[in-house]
């Protein structure tokens, strides 16, 4: 009978432990799986936000590629319509020298003088020119100062005597880019008018620029 007794008790027990084990073993592979997903979800998470800062990465790079090309594009464009109008002042520059070897050429220099001489309002006044115009400047100087003189002769009433004077320094002479016209000076030089045809191509080149742009550029406006 105690036998028996004995039998059951360590029956019991070993029933107790098996469950106990298995238990633990259940418990274990519960904790083990739990663990597993949370280091695969945490694992997915980091593998998306690497992801994700590569993909902003690459955004951010493509722009950055896209601007650079756009503004490579645009400074290009800009060189190319440059050249262009460069060109374009270039060619009427040498238009220009048409004028100066005209027949209307001498008339045109004594009203670039007289224009001039109305300008700079001195008394004492020094001009300078190209080498090969002095010729043609001596023969319209009296014409341009007798005509000076009666325009302010009949605007203010005042009868002048100027003297204006070519440059006798022949270093002084205005270069061949000048295109033509002339340069009178006041005051030892303190005060200048560029009547040269290069300087009036200028002005011209500068008023007209907005409507230039828009005749060879018509996509920008």
């Amino acid at each position: 009978m105690a036998q028996d007794q004995i039998r059951q008790m360590v029956n019991f027990i070993l029933q107790e432990a098996h469950e106990k084990a298995n238990e633990i073993r259940v418990k274990t592979e519960h904790d083990f799986n739990l663990e597993k997903q949370t280091l695969v979800h945490e694992a997915k998470l980091s593998i998306q936000g690497e992801f994700a800062t590569k993909e902003k990465d690459r955004e951010v790079q493509e722009r950055i590629t896209r601007s650079n090309e756009l503004g490579e594009c645009r400074a290009r464009k800009m060189r190319i319509r440059d050249d262009l109008l460069n060109t374009l002042l270039a060619e009427t520059g040498s238009k220009c020298g048409f004028v100066a070897r005209g027949q209307n050429y001498p008339h045109l220099l004594q009203k670039l003088i007289v224009q001039a001489l109305i300008k700079i309002d001195e008394t004492d006044v020094l001009i300078y020119c190209r080498n090969e115009d002095i010729g043609i400047i001596n023969q319209v100087l009296p014409d341009a100062v007798a005509e000076y003189v009666d325009i302010i002769e009949k605007e203010s009433g005042i009868v002048l005597s100027p003297n204006v004077t070519v440059s006798s320094d022949r270093r002084d002479d205005l270069p061949d880019s000048s295109l033509g016209g002339v340069k009178l000076t006041a005051l030892q030089g303190k005060i200048v008018c560029d009547n040269t045809l290069s300087a009036r191509l200028g002005l011209a080149y500068q008023e007209l620029l907005p409507s230039i742009r828009a005749i060879i550029f018509p996509e920008d406006q």
